[in-house]
């Protein structure tokens, strides 16, 4: 028996019980396509990271004593194309047995499967060993129930698997610390400097053009930053936890002009590549809040633990249970482009100019940046879910469908009415004042409506409100403001939606 076992971007879970010994009859399959960099426009970071990654798990598998084919982006014997690809190394080494891990992609899960359909040798499918839940758990979890509550699977998750418990009550008498995760960040405390990596990149960014490779967004190649192999991802954690995990909870969603981190750990695309697994992170940080109660508050991990315990596996449930019909979901009707300053960041709004170039820079900007800034702003302006989803995926290097969509489409843009967020997340500039600087030295006047500088995200606020009352009609959540709507003096809110509808008419003018 000759065994065949394919390895995606995103399987490099060197703890996977395949790796558990070596068997001179099998031999893993690893390949950089073309497939998979042209299926959305990637900013480069993330096409780097992930075949830097890739390269270092098929060198330590090597050096482990396993059986590698590796195809690199620019390899002139390269297909580019996933079956064709697994085909020919079929029939090269007279494969009699394929096997691969279940992708986390809907896509890939489908081309996988009529792969296998295709091949006249036996096939078999894995599990990737990476999560907490089973793609199926959540749905099981909420039938029945009308409303997909996270806080409720959340509860059901912290119990389950004994994290921040006490017995059966949670650590602290108190299971969400949300509130005590809101403090906007004012220099109150230092922020240490990031870990640093420093890799030369300039071979591999020229294989990337070599190949053809479209891509945007900025790279520093002698000095690339980010964490590319389980040691490393481990450095990155132990300094999450050492410097950072302290003041986590506290600015959460704070933003700031100078701070392009603040405390957040940067470790999802460990996690997303799998070279770091959920619960070896959660342990980590867990034990190490139990190890220095005296310098570490509760509402630190509870608010870290709740992202990666709850929401990280609840936007995975939710994806696999909607797909595909999901992807194509757009409850709003809009219907508006990406402005170019999307590619730029090159507008006079502050906030919008500090995330957007941040992302272009850094391949990451953190979720309240993402959610309450570029997000809002593109579901203000009514922006079509598919053009904000494609913009996501591709410039943020933990970006992968499973979990950009359900945030994208979902929890930003209310595309999928309100299957994963009870409300839409929107505001007008007093949320963006309230939790960062940006409003202090911007073009436009944060507390102004409708004036020649008044804060574009005020008047499209309430435009927003007005042209979508219909699809929030029985929306609870949405009552208070839709009241407040209905008060306003009619000339006041027809200046605004003037002010608004001039905004989205010339929306690079901003």
């Amino acid at each position: 028996m000759k065994i065949l076992r394919l390895l995606l971007g995103d399987q490099l879970n060197s703890q996977h019980s395949w790796f558990n010994e070596v068997d001179e009859n099998t031999i893993y399959l690893m390949a950089e396509m073309r497939q998979e960099t042209d299926y959305v426009k990637h900013h480069i970071q993330k096409v780097v990271a992930f075949f830097l990654s890739m390269r270092n798990f098929a060198d330590e598998l090597q050096s482990k004593g396993h059986e590698v084919i590796y195809y690199r982006i620019s390899d002139e014997d390269n297909l580019q194309d996933l079956e064709k690809i697994i085909s020919k190394c079929i029939e090269k080494h007279q494969i009699t047995n394929f096997e691969y891990q279940l992708p986390d992609e809907y896509r890939l899960d489908e081309q996988l499967k009529q792969i296998s359909s295709n091949l006249k040798i036996e096939t078999k499918v894995f599990d990737t060993e990476h999560f907490y839940t089973s793609r199926t758990e959540l749905n099981e979890f909420f039938e029945g129930k009308k409303l997909l509550l996270m806080e409720n699977f959340y509860r059901m998750m912290r119990k389950k698997h004994e994290i921040l418990m006490q017995g059966s009550q949670p650590e602290g008498n108190q299971w969400n610390y949300d509130k005590d995760n809101r403090l906007k960040y004012k220099g109150q405390v230092p922020i240490p400097n990031a870990i640093v990596f420093k890799q030369n990149v300039e071979e591999l960014i020229a294989e990337i053009e070599k190949a053809n490779v479209k891509t945007f967004g900025n790279i520093d190649a002698s000095n690339f930053n980010w964490p590319t192999s389980r040691k490393e991802c481990l450095e990155q954690l132990d300094y999450f936890c050492n410097n950072l995990l302290q003041h986590f909870g506290d600015f959460e969603d704070a933003s700031h002009t100078d701070e392009k981190f603040l405390f957040h750990s940067r470790l999802s695309f460990t996690m997303n590549s799998k070279m770091l697994s959920p619960r070896e992170v959660n342990d980590k940080v867990v034990n190490y809040y139990y190890e220095n109660q005296d310098d570490i508050t509760i509402s630190q991990v509870e608010g870290f633990v709740r992202q990666i315990l709850g929401w990280r596996e609840y936007v995975r449930g939710i994806y696999w249970k909607e797909m595909p019909n999901y992807s194509k979901m757009n409850a709003l009707e809009n219907h508006n482009k990406l402005p170019d300053f999307y590619w730029t960041g090159k507008t006079k709004m502050n906030c919008m100019q500090k995330a957007i170039s941040q992302s272009l820079e850094e391949a990451y900007a953190h979720h309240i940046q993402r959610l309450m800034i570029i997000g809002n702003f593109s579901l203000l302006t009514q922006m079509h879910p598919d053009e904000v989803d494609a913009w996501y995926l591709g410039v943020y290097i933990d970006a992968i469908e499973w979990v950009e969509l359900p945030n994208t489409r979902g929890m930003s843009q209310y595309a999928d009415r309100g299957i994963l967020a009870t409300k839409p997340y929107v505001s007008s500039g007093n949320y963006i004042q309230k939790m960062s600087n940006y409003c202090d030295k911007c073009h436009y006047k944060v507390k102004d409506k409708f004036g020649e500088k008044a804060c574009p995200f005020n008047s499209l606020y309430w435009n927003f409100l007005d042209e979508k009352k219909q699809y929030f009609a029985n929306n609870q959540r949405m009552g208070m403001m839709l009241n407040l709507l209905n008060k306003m003096n009619p000339e006041e809110l027809a200046k605004i939606k003037e002010k608004a509808n001039h905004i989205i008419e010339n929306i690079e003018e901003y």
